[in-house]
């Protein structure tokens, strides 16, 4: 399957501006995600690392207590490409609109 080319400049403010929560920090997608618990963040990287699989494009993400911090980048493409994005979007579909 061939992997998506990088996002031009217009793309990615067009991709941001359907993920308000997400920053570009260090050249990635970047998002801090806040659970009630340990118990709720872990079962949303769960549901996420089911996705990510399908897609066959794993996030760079980190996991202290209830705080799940998430950076996403297509490393073949050497930035942020569409597979970023819908990842993204999955992973804020996963918290749904009333998310952190």
């Amino acid at each position: 399957m061939p992997r998506p080319a990088r996002l031009t400049d217009a793309q990615l403010r067009d991709a941001l501006a359907r993920l308000p929560k997400w920053e570009v920090r260090n050249d990635k997608l970047h998002r801090v995600y806040r659970f009630a618990d340990f118990s709720e963040a872990f079962g949303f990287m769960a549901r996420a690392a089911l996705v990510a699989e399908r897609l066959d494009h794993h996030p760079e993400w980190s996991n202290v207590y209830a705080t799940v911090t998430v950076d996403l980048v297509t490393h073949d493409a050497d930035g942020i490409t569409a597979l970023d994005a819908e990842l993204a979007e999955a992973m804020d579909a996963i918290v749904g609109s009333s998310g952190s």
